[in-house]
């Protein structure tokens, strides 16, 4: 069986090339594709952990230390935003105005909830006992819920479930929630890829799962507006809102804190980094906190650009003056 290339797991793109230059869509990647291209293309001998059997999780990162803080409390946090997208996907799946749309989001619940999964199973491999690993969660993400995760929610049930928009759902999904996302899920796996060889293949699947999310939500948009172009005024004003939802939302002090410890980590470990650069011609060892926050964030406009011109859409909204 050959394996189409956006899901076999070492020839996909990155996540940043995938999503700027891939065009799927949901008729392409129903459920066929999904048994077939990502269950046994992607997932293949990574169903369980989402890594392979070779991909080993170093002595050191079992130790206590800001290394292995940092990867809790990001894998912690994802975990949780994952679990929240699973839940906000039914109404996806409920809303779905055809049966390929409903096949698609019936895939994509089921790749976040295996992504908040394999992020939590990867707590518990990291020396969380199995039977707290969900009230530990729960304990270190319940100001992050509150602050950042609960606006967003709120903001996207309003539009998909309240509203039963389902067009501002998959725009909300594309490109203010995963597109807003996305970015730091690239950032990941370059960062764990040299130092916890399993946390670097966790994020790699997601992100092959992520790329297809964006692109087919993509599709279904531009296919949406060219059927009916009156619906883009509301569009756009659905995007608009997410920018200034995501400009209030205190995400980046949590980034902010965890890429602290991560400096402090990765200096003790700086003889197994070397030279290994985090973009080209960067050496990770000489980023700061700050300026990998500030490349998640270029990667964001610069998705968003591309998929929004695909669409058929203006970008002048990305670089709107702050809420």
């Amino acid at each position: 069986m050959t394996i189409a290339p956006e899901a076999d797991f070492d020839a996909a793109p990155t996540l940043l090339d995938g999503a700027k230059n891939l065009v799927l869509t949901a008729e392409h990647c129903d459920l066929a594709y999904w048994f077939t291209d990502v269950a046994q293309g992607t997932l293949a001998g990574r169903g369980a952990t989402g890594h392979g059997p070779d991909a080993v999780i170093p002595d050191f990162m079992l130790e206590d230390g800001p290394l292995r803080d940092a990867l809790v409390l990001e894998f912690g946090y994802r975990a949780l935003s994952e679990e929240l997208a699973t839940r906000l996907l039914a109404h996806y799946v409920a809303n779905a105005p055809g049966i390929p749309e409903m096949e698609f989001f019936a895939t994509q619940l089921i790749d976040e909830a295996r992504h908040s999964r394999v992020f939590r199973q990867h707590l518990v491999s990291l020396g969380i006992p199995q039977e707290k690993v969900f009230a530990e969660i729960e304990d270190m993400t319940a100001d992050y819920r509150r602050r950042v995760l609960n606006p967003v929610e709120e903001y996207s049930l309003d539009i998909v479930r309240d509203r039963k928009d389902f067009y501002g759902g998959v725009a909300v999904f594309t490109i203010v929630i995963e597109g807003v996302l996305a970015p730091a899920a690239e950032l990941s796996e370059r960062k764990w890829g040299v130092l916890n060889p399993a946390a670097g293949e966790i994020s790699r699947g997601t992100s092959i799962d992520e790329i297809r999310h964006l692109v087919v939500g993509s599709s279904i948009l531009r296919e949406h507006l060219i059927k009916t172009p009156e619906y883009k005024p509301r569009l756009l004003e659905i995007l608009e809102a997410g920018r200034q939802l995501w400009n209030e939302v205190p995400d980046r002090e949590y980034v902010i804190h965890r890429e602290e410890l991560f400096q402090k980590g990765m200096h003790q470990q700086a003889d197994l980094i070397g030279d290994y650069e985090l973009w080209p011609g960067v050496r990770m060892l000489d980023t700061t906190p700050d300026e990998r926050y500030d490349a998640a964030e270029r990667w964001t406009d610069e998705m968003a650009e591309s998929r929004m011109a695909y669409m058929g859409l203006p970008t002048d909204w990305l670089s709107g003056p702050p809420a």
